[in-house]
């Protein structure tokens, strides 16, 4: 039996992710499907934006964490200076 979802252990990349989010918006938006099937995507496109935000989380907290070390290497340097 196939799944149409990965594994818990087979998050897709955020590019995928994405990509499979604007998929399941463009499905509902058309309409034409069953109230089951209408269901099943949006738990999917609710399933897809999770893993798109944790994404986007980690994302922002290595930039964050890459700007403040960049910061604080400055800061060493302009006290070498002194």
């Amino acid at each position: 039996m196939t799944s149409r979802t990965p594994a818990a252990d087979e998050t897709p990349g955020y590019e995928q992710a994405r990509d499979e989010l604007i998929e399941v918006v463009r499905r509902l938006e058309a309409g034409g499907t069953s109230l089951e099937e209408s269901l099943a995507l949006w738990e999917r496109g609710e399933e897809l934006a999770r893993v798109c935000r944790r994404w986007l989380e980690g994302a922002r907290a290595r930039l964050d964490a890459a700007l403040a070390e960049e910061a604080a290497q400055d800061g060493d340097e302009g006290a070498d200076e002194e």
